[in-house]
C-alpha cells in the first residue's frame, strides 16, 4: 500500500466558516482496508482535543465518513462531523476556547493504518468565523465594551446583542457566525474583560441600556433589538427584555428567570441574587461536585425578590434549556418562565427542550464540555450532556435561532 497514492480529502474545501458541515474521505486505499482516522485541535489556549474512528474501505478502496458507519473509537456508526464534536480534552475539564476570531480554528485530521498506526495521509481543516467583507469594529463607546461584527452588504440589517461570557471576558465565536447570516451582532462583555472589573459587586443594568441604545442608534441597524444570552446571563437578556424598550425577541439558553450571583441594580430598583442551597451540592464518582439542585425554585414566594419581571416584556421569547443540564435545573426555569407569562396572558414565547444534552449549548459541531471550571465556585462542576445529543442540540438550536430572529427582527435577505 503506497503512501503516495492514499489522499484524505476534505469537500468542498479545507476552507470553511466553524458551523458548516464539511465531507472527509479517503481514497487510495485497499480494499476493505482497515483505518483509524484522528482528529486533533489546538485551542488559543494550548489544550488539546482529540477524537478517533475506525472504519472500513469499500471494495474501491474509499472511506467517506459522510455515509460510511465509524466501527470503534470516539463514537459509532454515521457520523459526517463526529470527528469534531467528539473531540475530547486531554486536560479534564477543559471547553474550546478561541480568543481571536480573525484566525481559523485548526483541525488537524489524519488517516492511519488500522492495523499498525502508520500515518497514510493527513489534511488541516481551517474552519473560520469572519465570511469574507465582514467587519470587525471594537467597540469603547461611553462605558459599553465588546467588539460589534457588521456583515457584508448593504445595510440597514437587524440587530443583536450576544451576552455571552463564561468566566468573565468575551466569546465572539456565536457573535460572529451570527452576523454571517445577516445579523449585526454586539458581542457585549459585563466583567473581566479591558477596564471593566473582573468581579463587580454589583451589575447595573444602565450599562446594558447604554450598549442596547448605542446598536439601535448605529446607521447599520433596523428599529428593534434582539437580545441572545446563555447560562448566568440568562437573567441580564430577560432583564433587558423587561425593563429596557426596543428589545423585540430574546433569546434565553440555559438561563434561570430569576437574578443569581451578583445583585442587579436599575434605577431606584434593586433584585438581589437568589441564594443557593449549599447542602444540596453532592460529589460525583469523577471527584468533582453536582450543582444541579442548588439554585431553588425562584417563583416560591420567599424567592420572588430574586425573581425578573419578564410579565413587563412585550417582546417575543424563545427559552432553550438542555434536560441533562447539571449547572441548575433549566428546563424547571423555563417552565416556570411559560407559566408566568401564560399566567399575565402573555403567548409570544416558545420552550424548545433538549433531552441528554448539557448545560453549555455552543455553536454546531463544537464539542460537548461536559464539565468544567465553574467561575462562581472556583472548582470544576459536572456541566452535563452526552456528545451526541448535544451536537444535535447545537445543530437544531442554530437554526432555531436564526429563524426566530428573523421572524421576530426586521429582516433582509440574509444568507
Amino acid at each position: 500500500m503506497a503512501f503516495s497514492q492514499i489522499r484524505l480529502k476534505i469537500l468542498p474545501s479545507v476552507r470553511c466558516l466553524f458551523d458548516k458541515v464539511v465531507q472527509v474521505k479517503v481514497e487510495g486505499l485497499a480494499p476493505h482496508k482497515a483505518v483509524q482516522l484522528r482528529s486533533r485541535l489546538v485551542d488559543d489556549k494550548g489544550v488539546v482535543f482529540k477524537a478517533s474512528a475506525l472504519y472500513k474501505a469499500d471494495e474501491s478502496g474509499l472511506v467517506d465518513v459522510s455515509s460510511d458507519p465509524s466501527l470503534g473509537g470516539s463514537y459509532t456508526g454515521v457520523e459526517p462531523m463526529g470527528l469534531l464534536w467528539a473531540m475530547a480534552p486531554e486536560t479534564p475539564h477543559k471547553k474550546v476556547v478561541k480568543k481571536n476570531v480573525l484566525s481559523p480554528t485548526l483541525i488537524e485530521i489524519a488517516a492511519h493504518n488500522g492495523d499498525t498506526g502508520e500515518l497514510l495521509a493527513c489534511e488541516t481543516n481551517e474552519r473560520g468565523y469572519m465570511a469574507e467583507g465582514m467587519k470587525r469594529i471594537p467597540v469603547q463607546e461611553g462605558r459599553v465594551r465588546g467588539v460589534l461584527f457588521i456583515p457584508p452588504g448593504k445595510g440597514p440589517f437587524p440587530a443583536i446583542v450576544d451576552l455571552y461570557t463564561f468566566g468573565g471576558g468575551l466569546s465572539e465565536q456565536r457573535a460572529s457566525l451570527l452576523a454571517n447570516k445577516g445579523f449585526v451582532v454586539l458581542a457585549l462583555a459585563y466583567y473581566g474583560y479591558q477596564d471593566l472589573p473582573k468581579k463587580p459587586k454589583r451589575l447595573d443594568l444602565e450599562y446594558f441600556e447604554e450598549a442596547a441604545n448605542y446598536l439601535q442608534n448605529h446607521p447599520e441597524v433596523f428599529p428593534g433589538i434582539g437580545v441572545i444570552s446563555m447560562s448566568h446571563s440568562g437573567a441580564l437578556g430577560l432583564s433587558m427584555a423587561s425593563f429596557l424598550p426596543g428589545i423585540t425577541a430574546t433569546v434565553c439558553i440555559n438561563g434561570c428567570l430569576a437574578n443569581t450571583v451578583i445583585p442587579l441594580h436599575y434605577k431606584d430598583i434593586v433584585i438581589p441574587p437568589l441564594q443557593p442551597n449549599l447542602q444540596n451540592i453532592r460529589m460525583v464518582e469523577s471527584g468533582i461536585i453536582d450543582i444541579r439542585n442548588v439554585i431553588p425554585d425562584p417563583t416560591l414566594e420567599k424567592n420572588i425578590a430574586s425573581l425578573i419581571p419578564i410579565e413587563r416584556a412585550s417582546c417575543h421569547f424563545l427559552f432553550a434549556v438542555s434536560e441533562d443540564d447539571h449547572n441548575w435545573t433549566s428546563a424547571v426555569f423555563a417552565k416556570r418562565a411559560a407559566e408566568l407569562l401564560g399566567n399575565h396572558g402573555k403567548e409570544s414565547f416558545e420552550v424548545v427542550s433538549y433531552p441528554n444534552a448539557g448545560h453549555l449549548l455552543e455553536v454546531p459541531h463544537m464539542p460537548c464540555c461536559s464539565s468544567g471550571f465553574h467561575a462562581a465556585l472556583g472548582c470544576a462542576v459536572v456541566f452535563g450532556g452526552e456528545p451526541k445529543a448535544h451536537s444535535e442540540a447545537q445543530l437544531d438550536l442554530w437554526e432555531r435561532v436564526q429563524e426566530f430572529f428573523k421572524k421576530h427582527l426586521k429582516s433582509t435577505s440574509a444568507n
